[in-house]
């Protein structure tokens, strides 16, 4: 295992939730376009070249759009109770789709249907661990998205964090398919805490997972035989919003990037879901790279970053006081 400081560390966990948002922020112009659309790589940024057709053009360059908030409101509501509570986190989701907590102006844009269709039934009958199969073949990847906060402030075992990856599934995206790919990216971004090469991440955070489900055949089938870790040249995505693609997109580009830079620009030229590939892409490029990795002009771009700062001066505080009482 790689040894890292502190200050490594901390670097880490702000590049992981910085990562997240800014590849969010720079995905969004470029939503909903086809790859051979997407302008070159070269030319992929906040703000898109100029006859380039943005998606979502009544939004400011810099703005995440609901993976981003949805992703402060779990890292919010960890902080805040000091454990991932469902109901806390199924009122904070429910607060951003009303009232538009954290996002960005309190605006709220580009929502999936099924997270749409899950809030307002969670609205109407309270029951968050059933909400999220209101479409039970509900595939997409709105949990895979927003679930690196757990990650970053977990500190439990490797079992104790998949099983609560499993439940902030619930609330919009109940299917055990989204389940296990929240789990595996979870266990992909502590290895990669732990300053581990991305490759001996991945390998270790599938043994681990095999042997966490090895006495729950149902996750473990799910495991083996939807995700397919073992089969060779599995890892390779379109950046469609299908969740195991998603992973799968984001698995491909991070084996082979050499920068934060080159692997959200990467995610975005796949095009389709660009915001999201980039948001779950950019959240574990910046675990692995660092926030000192991501580039000052796209910190400088980012909206109502003083708010964010806030937030993961709590998370840093929180591991400061977790690392003091274990020394």
């Amino acid at each position: 295992m790689a040894k890292i400081t502190i200050e490594e560390y901390i670097s880490k966990i702000k590049g992981g939730i910085y990562g997240l948002l800014i590849g969010d922020a720079l995905g969004v112009p470029y939503e909903f376009h086809m790859k051979e659309d997407i302008p070159p790589i070269e030319q992929i940024e906040m703000t898109p070249p100029e006859g380039f057709v943005r998606a979502h053009s009544g939004t400011a360059p810099g703005t995440w759009s609901d993976d981003g908030a949805q992703t402060l409101c779990l890292l919010d509501s960890l902080l805040y109770k000091g454990e991932f509570d469902l109901t806390d986190f199924s009122n904070r989701v429910l607060s951003w789709y009303e009232n538009g907590l954290w996002a960005v102006d309190n605006r709220v844009f580009d929502v999936g249907i099924q997270t749409s269709m899950a809030l307002s039934m969670y609205k109407s009958y309270g029951k968050p661990e059933d909400c999220g199969n209101i479409r039970p073949d509900g595939k997409g990847n709105g949990a895979l998205m927003r679930v690196l906060p757990l990650a970053l402030w977990h500190t439990g075992t490797d079992a104790e964090l998949v099983y609560d990856a499993h439940k902030q599934c619930l609330i919009t995206h109940g299917n055990i398919t989204n389940q296990v790919c929240c789990a595996l990216y979870c266990l992909i971004a502590r290895e990669l805490l732990k300053g581990n090469s991305f490759d001996v991440s991945l390998d270790s955070s599938v043994q681990k997972l095999r042997s966490i489900y090895v006495d729950e055949p149902e996750y473990l089938d799910e495991f083996m035989f939807r995700l397919q870790p073992d089969e060779p040249d599995i890892w390779i995505g379109k950046g469609g919003g299908y969740v195991i693609d998603s992973l799968r997109s984001a698995v491909m580009i991070m084996k082979s990037a050499n920068s934060y830079e080159e692997a959200v620009k990467q995610a975005i030229a796949l095009g389709d879901d660009t915001d999201t590939t980039a948001c779950i892409t950019g959240g574990i490029a910046g675990v692995k790279f660092g926030y000192d990795a991501i580039p000052s002009r796209w910190l400088n771009e980012l909206r109502d970053k003083d708010k964010v700062e806030k937030l993961i001066n709590r998370l840093i505080l929180n591991i400061s006081n977790y690392a003091g009482e274990k020394e």
